[in-house]
């Protein structure tokens, strides 16, 4: 039977104890022969990352979470060969050694030495990795570069050196060549990088993004590009001299590299961490059978690349990544709108049905379909007669529905990055809201990835602006059609989606009834001087360069803009955040409540950026809810505690 109640309230089976109830978050599978591994983030034991052997054996010993801190964003943290994994650990960022049944010892000894991406050579004999150095005697940032460490722990070996960035070292299978990539300041990994081989630059440059280079069983090097565009998958022949050591030089060579499937799809995206994979090559005694993923404004989708094109494989799955080659076929981080991530086994076949094995589920618990709201990739226009990307989701529960005539709530989402994008993936703590009568639009805005680099480059030199408008135009086209209340609209997003929901409340205020920040940038020169090495230059192509385009970045912080503000907001920040330092959450709290805002703050001690623990993930939700209902004027079918609302007597009745 179905219950008639205003939206927002309405009763769900998706609890805030329910987004981490039995959950993990999973990434970087890795295949050692038949073995399939995986790496578990789970939120109940305070988001420590365990590797994990399928079908579900745990072999990292309680104590260690392998995590790396490189890029402060971290990402592929461990290799296997032979059951031996090496691994960077979170707690003092060393990388250690773990044999079948012992215990894990520490290889590198280097004070405030980080490893990421390790790569192990085919004799075993020596470990490849970026290593990232802090406190370096004269050096005024972190110091990058490539090394190779002995396996069983010796002295370090520098392979490449002298930029600000690498990533992704590559061993060939007969062991006798190396690639990886580089970049320098002001470039982010998407605007340009290098890819190198054994020293001699053989690709890329300041507008051209590089990224996953492979190789193939047969030694030849393959890689993504956006030279036409789009990420799409290339494939060189490489000649050079290999009876010597790589040297640390050496200017470019020409080549002339084959386009292995020309399309207006994405192969890749944008390297935020450590080890990116979207496709593989299952063995076929030859050079591999070449299985790729790409995506497209339709989501992702995967095939054979032979012969200049694409052979689709008919997978079941929306969101595919982290693509490693077992026999027969792959294994992947996969799902879709309605099926939770989950590593599967995916069979290629030669023909007949595709056949998928689920090796780990992220969550055990599933949802009735009855609450689950499936997205509409929407295309609305904005500013500049231009066209923006979306995905739309209506408000969905099988036991409620709405008084006649009542329009629901919307709350805008707006990603982080800004250099990312929204997935059509199941994702709990978005349907937390759409099962209690909320519409919600995740804006891939202006700059996003999965739609080109043109589309990308529509950001710089306009965060703040862009970004916005885009959000304000995908609410108002979803007013303007009917789906949603226009009176009540809110944004929420987190860091750098925490800046485009501070500006959009700040600079657009005749849209949006309030916002939810969660560790969002508030003063963007501050961001500009108190940041990490990784995004320490990143705002010079997303603003301008600093301190020359200084005016701008005034004109587009909220925290100088305070007088505008007049939008009740709930702050959320982790007080060990080093990426966004909780100062920013500080500057705009302290300003609301000059102003006579309504707002409320909620700090968290421990959490960096980005909640982990289990705790936390649930009062931020059930925070947010309350602070809508209050605001929005609806009460909360759950129990909640309240949040401390500061000059709640200037809330609207």
């Amino acid at each position: 039977m179905t219950t008639t109640a205003p939206y927002g309230s309405w009763r769900s089976p998706i609890t805030a104890a329910l987004l981490v109830e039995q959950a993990v978050g999973l990434s970087q599978v890795v295949v050692d022969g038949a073995d399939v591994y995986w790496n578990e983030s789970r939120p109940s034991e305070g988001g420590r990352m365990v590797i994990v052997r399928s079908p579900g054996v745990d072999v990292l010993p309680a104590g260690f979470s392998a995590r790396t801190l490189v890029h402060e964003y971290g990402g592929q943290s461990y290799a296997v060969r032979d059951g031996v994994i090496w691994f960077s650990n979170f707690a003092d960022q060393r990388l250690y050694r773990l044999e079948p049944g012992g215990d894990p010892v520490a290889i590198t000894d280097e004070p405030g030495a980080r490893y990421a991406d390790p790569v192990v050579s085919p004799d075993g004999d020596w470990i490849v990795c970026v290593r990232e150095r802090h406190g370096v005697p004269g050096a005024s940032e972190a110091v990058n570069d490539i090394v190779r460490i002995p396996s069983g722990g010796g002295s370090v070996e520098v392979v490449a050196e002298g930029h600000d960035f690498f990533a992704a070292p590559r061993i060939s299978p007969d062991g006798r060549s190396i690639a990886w990539l580089s970049w320098d300041h002001p470039n982010m990994p998407w605007d340009g990088t290098d890819l190198w081989v054994d020293g001699t630059s053989v690709a890329g440059g300041t507008d051209e993004s590089i990224s996953q280079p492979k190789w193939s069983p047969a030694n030849r090097l393959h890689f993504t590009s956006d030279r036409t565009g789009w990420w799409n998958l290339y494939t060189a022949e490489l000649s050079h001299p290999r009876d010597k050591p790589p040297p640390r030089g050496g200017a470019r060579e020409g080549r002339d590299f084959c386009a292995l499937a020309n399309m207006e799809a994405e192969f890749g995206g944008p390297d935020w961490v450590f080890g990116q994979s979207t496709y593989a090559f299952v063995d076929d005694g030859g050079d591999g059978t070449l299985v790729a993923v790409w995506s497209s404004a339709g989501g992702a989708r995967m095939g054979v690349v032979r012969d200049g094109g694409v052979e689709p494989i008919d997978v079941p799955f929306t969101s595919i990544s982290s693509v490693q080659a077992v026999e027969g076929g792959v294994v992947a981080i996969a799902g879709s709108a309605t099926s939770a991530a989950a590593v599967v086994r995916i069979a290629v076949p030669s023909s007949g049905e595709v056949e998928v094995e689920v090796l780990k589920r992220s969550r055990s618990a599933t949802v009735d379909p009855a609450y689950l709201s499936v997205p509409q990739a929407i295309e609305f226009p904005t500013t500049g007669g231009l066209t923006a990307h979306a995905l739309f989701y209506p408000p969905r529960n099988g036991d409620f529905a709405a008084p006649a005539g009542e329009r629901p709530p919307l709350i805008v989402m707006s990603h982080g990055g800004p250099t990312s994008a929204t997935s059509s993936l199941l994702n709990l703590s978005l349907q937390f809201w759409t099962s209690r009568g909320f519409a919600v639009v995740d804006v891939n805005y202006g700059g996003s990835t999965g739609y080109g680099r043109a589309y990308r480059q529509r950001l710089r030199g306009a965060w703040g602006v862009v970004d916005v408008d885009d959000c304000v135009n995908a609410a108002r086209w979803l007013a303007g059609e009917g789906l949603v209340d226009g009176d009540r609209m809110v944004i929420r997003g987190g860091s750098a989606g925490g800046y485009t929901t501070l500006a959009a409340l700040a600079f657009r205020r005749d849209v949006f009834a309030a916002g939810a920040s969660h560790y969002g940038v508030a003063n963007l020169e501050v961001l500009a001087l108190d940041t990490h090495k990784f995004e320490s230059r990143y705002l010079d192509g997303l603003i301008g360069p600093y301190p020359a385009a200084r005016d701008m970045y005034v004109e587009r912080s909220p925290i100088h803009h305070t007088d505008l503000l007049d939008r009740p907001m709930i702050l959320f920040q982790g007080l060990d955040d080093k990426v966004v330092p909780p100062e920013q959450a500080e500057m705009m709290a302290s300003a609301l409540a000059e102003r006579g805002v309504p707002f409320a703050y909620v700090a968290f001690e421990g959490e960096q950026h980005g909640f982990r623990s289990a705790a936390t993930i649930v009062r931020v939700a059930e925070a947010e809810l309350w602070f809508y209902g209050r605001v929005l004027g609806f009460g909360p079918a759950d129990e909640i505690e309240p949040v401390r609302i500061e000059n709640e007597e200037a809330l609207r009745p």
